[in-house]
């Protein structure tokens, strides 16, 4: 079968693998169903954890197995890394000089800031949620339509957008290259430039910033052998994750953000006013389809969904159930899946995580 990520996006063929990845999975313990069907059936509880006899099934937890899937490879140039560093915490980057990267991606809340949707330049809103920084270098595309294929050209977007940082290119340059010592940073990150001091440039140092910012769970260590990784209640919840479908979309190593997924496959999504990866591509087919979230750190990083609805992880399993899965899962099922999501959660890279000392707070003029 063609490979998706082969494949340009919202082509045809990555539309049907997508489908039938979903049914597939779906299959071992649910039905998929047309936008018409009926009211989700309650489920019968499932066994708990300690009648579980049987181990995973490991052709399961091959589809789970760490592959490389960067757009690039990791930056090694540790000037850039360190540049990266203090423009991911650098307010100057925004007009008014208020809101950095950190504001909405939190490296001390798991890269999130715990909103439904963040606070943007003069307090205005945007209309999706701030996904988590960590570990999104290894997701198949960056915003929840995917229109950025890397992080390096993600990180440019919300500066340069009217509700979020509103600063313009010529702003930034010009903010930057008002204070000494970035420019000399610049300079050592970048010494093939003859003017280094850019906004691209801006946005590749960020880029190799965030490369850095991985999480390593005992989910992980599981995946490398280690059995007992995992507790009896963890793998329990594993096995219902895996029984009722929800593998068909959360999976590869960051169980999710391997695709793009119709939200509301089976029952019609809540809010409609979010046409998703179509308002880019115009592709019929591609509405309501947005990237599918990791799963990784998922407990830490509430509320949930593009549009942040999900107020808790409870409601957000039991909302994925019915609209994706249609199914009326069981408190028995919801608690067990929230148990394994506990094993995603990964330890941060204190490192990076201690916003840094900026350079020349009060040197720079900004313009624009």
């Amino acid at each position: 079968m063609t490979n998706p990520r082969t494949e340009p996006k919202g082509s045809t063929t990555q539309r049907l693998w997508m489908m039938a990845a979903l049914l597939a999975a779906a299959g071992a313990g649910a039905c998929a169903k047309s936008h018409a069907a009926p009211a989700p059936a309650p489920r019968t509880p499932t066994t708990g954890p300690s009648r579980d006899a049987n181990p995973i099934n490991p052709r399961l937890l091959r589809r789970f197995k760490p592959i490389a899937q960067t757009t690039a490879p990791p930056a090694t140039n540790p000037d850039m890394i360190a540049l990266g560093h203090l423009l991911f915490f650098e307010p100057r980057l925004s007009r008014g000089g208020t809101i950095s990267c950190n504001s909405c991606h939190d490296l001390r809340k798991f890269g999130v800031d715990h909103r439904a949707t963040s606070v943007g330049e003069k307090g205005q809103h945007g209309r999706r949620n701030a996904p988590t920084v960590y570990n999104a270098a290894e997701h198949l595309a960056q915003f929840w339509d995917g229109r950025a294929r890397t992080i390096e050209e993600q990180a440019t977007g919300p500066i340069l957008n009217p509700i979020e940082m509103a600063a313009t290119r010529e702003g930034v340059e010009a903010a930057l290259r008002g204070v000494g010592e970035y420019r000399e940073r610049f300079h050592k990150a970048f010494p093939e430039d003859a003017e280094p001091v850019t906004l691209v440039n801006v946005g590749r140092a960020i880029g190799a910033f965030e490369r850095q910012l991985t999480t390593k769970s005992r989910w992980d260590d599981y995946l490398a052998g280690q059995g007992n990784a995992l507790s009896e209640e963890e793998i329990h919840g594993l096995r219902v994750f895996l029984e009722v479908g929800c593998m068909g979309c959360h999976t590869g190593p960051q169980v999710g953000a391997s695709m793009f997924q119709v939200v509301g496959f089976v029952e019609p999504w809540p809010n409609q006013k979010d046409l998703g990866r179509y308002e880019i591509t115009k592709i019929p087919a591609d509405r309501m389809m947005f990237k599918v979230p990791t799963l990784k750190n998922i407990t830490q990083t509430a509320p949930y969904f593009h549009d942040g609805s999900g107020v808790d992880l409870p409601s957000a399993i039991r909302t994925m159930g019915r609209h994706q899965l249609g199914l009326e899962l069981s408190d028995v099922e919801v608690s067990a899946i929230v148990a394994f999501f506990g094993a995603l959660e990964g330890r941060l890279p204190s490192t990076y995580i201690v916003p840094p000392r900026l350079p020349g707070a009060g040197e720079s003029k900004k313009k624009g």
